[in-house]
């Protein structure tokens, strides 16, 4: 049986610069949130990251939390669909798997997690945006 050796990538915890980076939406679904409020789980792929890092969560909470939460949540999601290309009327059904597939840049920050320096999604822009999106430096 070959010998399986740990590998520089599998050692190293630096997270990808803050700042915008192309990917796609690989899954989309409703869930509960550790209080128990409705929400939307939306998995990115980042392009031109390392594999540890290249799958981001964003969680959209859309009922049941207080009147802020939810205008909150339901903004970022109008932000998201109108990124994947999709113009949101009033009256349109979420669908999740309508984002599946889609294309966009997706904006990340880093942040700290249960101690951990952990990637958050902090926006989005369309893929096909002809501005210009450089990544912001990493502080030392």
């Amino acid at each position: 049986m070959p010998k399986t050796y740990f590998q520089p990538q599998d050692l190293s915890d630096e997270l990808p610069a803050p700042g915008y980076y192309p990917g796609c939406i690989t899954r989309a679904r409703f869930g509960k949130s550790a209080q128990g409020n409705r929400m939307l789980q939306v998995v990115y792929r980042l392009n031109d990251v390392s594999t540890p890092h290249q799958q981001v969560t964003d969680y959209f909470v859309i009922d049941g939390a207080s009147p802020q939460g939810v205008s909150l949540g339901r903004r970022r999601l109008v932000q998201l669909y109108r990124a994947c290309g999709f113009q949101p009327n009033q009256g349109d059904e979420v669908e999740p798997a309508e984002l599946i597939g889609a294309h966009l840049r997706i904006r990340v920050e880093h942040h700290e997690w249960d101690g951990q320096p952990r990637l958050r999604v902090a926006g989005y822009r369309s893929y096909w945006s002809e501005e210009a999106t450089p990544r912001l430096a990493t502080s030392s």
